[in-house]
């Protein structure tokens, strides 16, 4: 099944209603002059055509034919090249780029929608463009002028395209180990070997050239990742007029045979003394990855969603028609031999929770987004100082939270099918294939919570939580006498001053107790995000309370009371978790975990 439709109307509301992006925009210079309320949603309406109408119905094909390596040659599922020039031609690439180079300069909260379409319709096309995305805003936030010149324009238009390339077969997300070389020249460029695995786009045949961000170490550098430099090394070297020059030493070894993504290509590369060049300083390589790190594991977290939004549509849609059994309440549909499957309660209970999952989610991702835009564009210091608190803190729960309960969702969508579920023909099976890598790579979930815990929360004592804290009190202050939200405020209260009480427990113990941090973090992540959905959920249901006569709104408050009553509890289970500290994970020896006894 191939049907996807962009859910317009959940983006309209968060965007005007919920975070009222316009008055944002309006304190903002940069972008107040680029876009209205009409200009942001004529851009979502363009994007839905573009993802339901080209991009989704190349999903199926791009699973099965998949990517094909022949002679260091790569080739894109069939459709792809076509619809790549036509994503191209739309500006697509370019859309939250930098204005001085070709790009249109729109705010995150914008562009995040339009991700999570693209990844709605095929997380394999969606890839290409997405790492390209990634390597020009690293570009373009630490590269010289004549290199921005060099190669941004091209890399927004999608003429060119581009990748990251930073694991190595003995080293994953341990960068400091890495041994890819850069050595210098006497020109200036330096010379680059080594062979990197795992880079999305490596090799293929959309674009004319691909502009490689190689991580590498120079000679005499540092130890660990403090002597990580970045380089870019381009698979066709430019010319000083900007035409292209001779084929650089890199080449495709391989392309990994997957479980899912099949039409992006995930390549072996090898750098055999190939033309590279630095970007920045020395040995700062790694801060400035991660300069499109914030932004990349985001996109993790929309990826998800957006694979999950298509698995709720399509099992939604199926359990509206699917007719089984009879309703324990009574026949509901006396002309047809059984009721449909929307009737029974475990039915409804799977596609309410991949709802709550999905909403509260591309809330969630837009609010990140929101912070990342007021770093980026905001002139008010300490409105960016708190936003840049947030994104440190948050990152890290969007990339994890948001694809753990994807996959969750996708697995209930398939769930929803039933036997049909696990057969090729409906789509549900690909989509449980697909999303499954969201949780593996850009940093694994479980690195992903150790971040949270160990240096965003437990390194600072709690400051940038404490940030997060004290909106998300304002909230619940400022509208604790609102009737209508009695039953999102109470809870939502009681879930932070839980994570609050455990946070300080954690913080205590982990003083004696050195394996406290890395048993508690995925708990504690989990307990952060179900937390902060719950603040989501609340900031949606103080909008759509004030509109109940219409059935969006309606709908809206029905699947956030049901988030709060029948998914926040879990908030209990991750606490109690916590609570019982190390002692039981770490006690048994580890010769007993082989079975050779």
């Amino acid at each position: 099944m191939s049907n996807y439709q962009a859910p317009m109307r959940d983006m309209q509301f968060l965007l005007h209603e919920v975070f009222e992006a316009e008055q944002l925009w309006q304190t903002m210079p940069k972008v107040a002059e680029l876009i209205d309320k009409d200009t942001a949603d004529a851009i979502l309406s363009e994007g839905a055509k573009l993802t339901s109408e080209v991009i989704a119905p190349l999903n199926r094909n791009s699973d099965e034919q998949g990517a094909t390596w022949s002679n260091g040659d790569v080739t894109a599922p069939d459709g792809f090249v076509k619809a790549y020039q036509l994503y191209c031609e739309g500006g697509w690439g370019s859309l939250s780029g930098d204005p001085e180079h070709g790009g249109m300069g729109m705010p995150k909260m914008l562009q995040s929608f339009v991700e999570e379409m693209t990844q709605s319709a095929s997380i394999s096309f969606a890839l290409y463009p997405m790492l390209t995305a990634g390597a020009s805003l690293a570009l373009s936030a630490h590269a010289s002028t004549e290199m921005k010149q060099t190669y941004l324009e091209n890399m927004y238009s999608g003429q060119w395209a581009g990748t990251m390339c930073l694991t190595e077969p003995h080293a994953g997300s341990d960068l400091g180990i890495m041994t890819t070389k850069a050595e210098a020249l006497d020109d200036g460029s330096f010379s680059v070997s080594g062979t990197k695995i795992f880079i999305t786009g490596g090799e293929q045949n959309l674009t004319e050239n691909i502009i490689h961000l190689v991580l590498a170490k120079i000679p005499g550098a540092p130890e660990g990742p403090r002597g990580i430099s970045m380089f870019v090394v381009p698979k066709f070297l430019v010319n000083a007029d900007g035409s292209l020059g001779a084929r650089n030493t890199v080449t495709c070894g391989s392309i990994e045979h997957k479980m899912g993504i099949k039409g992006s290509a995930t390549c072996v590369m090898n750098f055999d003394s190939a033309k590279g060049f630095l970007v920045g300083e020395e040995n700062k390589g790694l801060n400035y990855m991660f300069t499109m790190m914030n932004y990349e594991r985001l996109g993790m977290g929309i990826q998800g969603v957006g694979a999950a939004e298509t698995s709720y549509q399509q099992a939604a849609e199926y359990a509206i028609e699917r007719i089984q059994g009879r309703s324990a309440t009574g026949v509901k549909s006396a002309d047809k031999k059984a009721d449909s499957l929307i009737v029974h309660p475990d039915v409804r209970k799977m596609l309410l929770t991949m709802r709550a999952f999905n909403e509260g989610g591309r809330c969630f991702s837009t609010y990140v987004a929101k912070q990342l835009d007021i770093v980026k564009f905001s002139d008010d210091d300490n409105e960016k100082q708190q936003a840049e608190q947030l994104v440190a803190l948050l990152t890290p729960v969007a990339k994890a939270f948001m694809t753990d309960m994807a996959y969750e969702s996708c697995n209930l969508g398939q769930m929803v099918f039933g036997g049909h579920g696990y057969v090729r023909e409906w789509g549900q099976e690909q989509l449980v294939r697909d999303v499954r890598i969201a949780q593996i790579y850009e940093g694994t979930n479980g690195i992903q919570a150790l971040d949270l815990l160990g240096r965003k929360v437990v390194a600072n004592k709690g400051q940038f939580l404490e940030t997060y804290f004290t909106e998300i009190r304002a909230f619940i202050e400022k509208n604790n006498k609102q009737q209508a939200l009695a039953g999102f405020i109470k809870p939502l209260a009681g879930a932070l001053e839980k994570l609050k009480a455990v946070t300080d427990l954690i913080i205590t113990l982990q003083k004696t107790d050195k394996d406290m941090v890395g048993a508690s973090a995925s708990d504690y992540l989990a307990a952060f995000g179900l937390l902060s959905y719950a603040h989501m959920w609340a900031l949606m249901a103080e909008k759509a309370s004030k509109q109940t006569s219409d059935d969006f709104y309606q709908a809206k408050l029905y699947v956030g009371k049901f988030f709060i009553s029948r998914i926040l509890p879990r908030i209990d289970s991750h606490i109690n978790a916590l609570e019982a500290g190390s002692g039981s994970l770490m006690l048994m020896p580890e010769s007993l975990f082989n079975y050779n006894y």
